[in-house]
């Protein structure tokens, strides 16, 4: 597929926060929630982010976090125009390998109720294990495969 990770910078933030914002948009709307660049540049900081490119194309992003217990997907987006075409289940399989890598019981997400993948992260492994308001909390426990 000849996808691949790279190290995100400061100058990809715009990138990311907008894409964030074209396919959140519609859940916060639908789940009276309001959208804040500013809340979005703050978990920026704060995580460890990859673009996911081909070809030196920007296709989308993913967004980390960590704790003894888990590696989080904090965001994980796909231009609308790649979509469909292998890159987020790629890049689960990458994080999978980073927690397995790092020793990590578990990978975990959250994703609103009524996001279409969902479907995805239930064929990478992922269980719902919690509900809150109009998310969901999701895990996929990674301790025991083979490192």
């Amino acid at each position: 597929m000849g996808f691949e990770l790279r190290a995100a910078t400061s100058g990809d933030l715009g990138f990311a926060r907008d894409l964030t914002r074209r396919n959140m948009l519609r859940y916060y709307l639908q789940h009276d929630l309001l959208w804040q660049d500013e809340a979005f540049d703050v978990g920026w900081a704060g995580r460890e982010n990859w673009l996911v490119v081909r070809e030196d194309v920007s296709l989308g992003f993913v967004s980390l976090s960590r704790d003894a217990r888990a590696l989080y997907i904090r965001e994980l987006h796909m231009l609308e125009a790649f979509q469909g075409q292998g890159a987020g289940s790629w890049v689960i399989d990458q994080v999978v390998a980073m927690a397995c890598k790092e020793r990590r019981p578990a990978l975990r997400l959250t994703v609103f109720e009524n996001n279409p993948a969902k479907a995805l992260y239930e064929r990478k492994g992922l269980t719902v294990v919690g509900e809150e308001a109009c998310f969901l909390r999701m895990q996929r426990d990674v301790g025991d495969l083979p490192r």
